[in-house]
């Protein structure tokens, strides 16, 4: 987006055959997208006669939540006991144990006793710098340290590439290219203050498309002040991880000291830090943590004899897998399916960089999956769906392979014709065996109340899942309480909202969102019906004037 770049780019132009395989995998990836969303959403919908999205990435996403959530309730804890021993300042553990009885017995007979230091043991570890930011590791870290969606992280990154500040943000790789080294090399002097060898960034063969997402020397330059919270934090982001990547290793030494009392051996873990690096470059925005690493005591050697011991028993239980966040779900998206590939095999995971934001919103606004926190949690209506669904369609790998295709599709690999005949084949075999399972009758509508009258046609208009609709089916009227024009403004449209527009043809709303200046505002929804249906506009209402004493 840089001036120089792009002149650069006019001046070695490329024949568009070029890019003929290119086009040729998008084209594919599309059709693949239209033909199973399309025939599997009406035909699983018409055969258990209620609404279920299929989708060529979203239904295996959706069946990895599912898949978790149903570990974690079915998951039974179970107790394990340790004994803590404690004395001269040194703190140890034993190996955990099933039975209560054990830790009792190994805590009476240490108790009170005296311990030697048995062996100690010191292993050098060396770490190298973080790797620069694809869209995908941006988005996980954005959630992880500031809560952000993976759409938001998007958005904002995306706004401030189109305002020069940042480089292309929806790419896979994260390296540049060798030309780029000089331009990378006065970004990170302008920004650290410092030179530094840029060449751990630098890999040619692992940038296809497009490289990491770097900032513009006018984006190291520019005010953050100006720019909204939000964006702030991403630009910020960008820097740090830059200036991160080309810091000198984070070099430490774990210490591991056997302590032994009475034929029985205990452990406690130290860490000596030789040479921070890169970790003395803290996360922009977010508080330091304290450091819970316990330095390894000078005085301690081997044979080192602990007069007095205390023992004590601590008891613990087996914790469930955890609940998916932003951060964790696209990490398992991008590596789903790899361990049925060859080691050699690029691997593509579920989706791409540029579509994993999407297809968690739609899962969130078909109702399948809720926001709690920074956690994503199917739904009822989620696990239920997925429940109808068979295993080769909610296959992580068949999906994680249509992308490696694809992938080899733009080297030339494969034959569109030859990747679409296996998507038709994999469609006739889902409607065959969709054949043969009985429909599901409709159930009946009893007690809908009428949250207000259809001003179309007249009719009662009801609630459901995901709108207000007319209750009669050939009205187009609905009220969606997930549309485009609100979710820009972060609401979404409840029965307080919708009773007030049928009723009033408006609704005053107080905390609506502006991206723009990043804060809250209050305003009329107003709604007007063109063709059948609910478009929108706001209105500003003045406040009334204070009357003069």
């Amino acid at each position: 987006m840089e001036d120089a770049a792009i002149q650069q780019g006019f001046e070695n132009l490329r024949d568009g055959a070029a890019y003929d395989n290119l086009f040729a995998a998008s084209e594919c990836r599309a059709k693949a997208d239209w033909l199973i969303g399309m025939n599997g959403t009406r035909a699983f919908t018409k055969k258990y006669c209620r609404k279920q999205t299929i989708g060529r990435v979203q239904t295996p996403t959706l069946a990895m939540l599912a898949e978790r959530q149903a570990k974690i309730q079915n998951f039974v804890k179970e107790p394990y006991y340790k004994v803590e021993l404690s004395g001269a300042g040194v703190v140890a553990v034993s190996e955990q144990m099933a039975q209560e009885q054990d830790a009792d017995a190994m805590q009476a007979a240490c108790d009170g006793q005296c311990a030697v230091v048995g062996s100690i043991e010191r292993k050098r570890v060396e770490k190298k710098p973080p790797k620069l930011y694809d869209l995908t590791t941006l988005q996980r870290e954005a959630n992880r340290y500031y809560g952000l969606t993976a759409s938001q992280t998007l958005q904002a990154a995306q706004e401030l590439y189109e305002e020069k500040l940042v480089t292309y943000p929806r790419t896979d790789s994260q390296f540049v290219t060798e030309d780029m080294r000089t331009t990378v090399e006065s970004l990170v002097l302008a920004l650290d203050g410092a030179a530094a060898d840029v060449s751990c960034v630098i890999d040619n063969s692992k940038v296809t498309d497009h490289h990491a997402i770097l900032p513009t020397m006018q984006g190291a330059k520019c005010d953050k002040e100006k720019l909204s919270e939000t964006k702030q934090k991403i630009l910020s982001l960008i820097i740090w991880k830059l200036v991160q990547a080309v810091q000198s290793p984070f070099i430490y030494e774990d210490v591991l000291v056997t302590v032994c009392c009475q034929g029985r051996s205990f452990t406690a873990k130290y860490k000596d830090v030789l040479q921070p690096g890169y970790t003395a470059k803290p996360v922009p925005f977010v508080e330091p943590e304290k450091d819970k690493d316990v330095p390894f005591p000078k005085k301690m050697e081997q044979g080192m004899v602990l007069p007095v011991v205390r023992a004590e028993k601590k008891q613990g239980f087996t914790s469930p897998p955890k609940v998916y966040t932003e951060d964790t779900l696209l990490s398992a998206m991008e590596t789903a399916g790899n361990k049925e590939f060859d080691k050699d095999t690029e691997k593509k995971g579920l989706g791409t960089p540029a579509t994993r934001a999407a297809i968690l919103e739609k899962l969130v606004s078909s109702g399948y999956v809720q926001r709690k926190g920074r956690q994503m949690i199917p739904t009822e209506d989620g696990v239920a769906a997925i429940h109808n669904i068979p295993d080769y369609l909610k296959s992580a790998s068949m999906t994680a392979e249509w992308e490696n295709d694809l992938l080899r599709m733009e080297r030339g690999e494969i034959k569109p014709y030859d990747f679409m005949q296996g998507i038709h084949g994999l469609i006739d075999k889902m409607l065959a065996d969709l054949r043969q399972i009985p429909t599901v009758a409709a159930a009946p509508h009893h007690n809908k109340v009428s949250v207000g009258s259809c001003p179309v046609c007249g009719n009662p208009v009801h609630e459901s899942k995901l709108s207000f609709c007319c209750a009669d089916r050939s009205c187009k009227f609905a009220l969606w309480k997930e549309s485009r024009y609100l979710s820009n403004m972060r609401k979404t449209l409840d029965k307080k909202m919708a009773v007030d527009l049928l009723k009033k043809g408006r609704t005053h709303v107080k905390d609506f969102y502006s991206a723009k200046k990043d804060k809250t505002f209050a305003a009329d929804l107003v709604m007007r019906v063109e063709e059948g249906r609910a478009q929108y506009s706001l209105e500003f209402p003045k406040a009334p004037m204070k009357k003069k004493t």
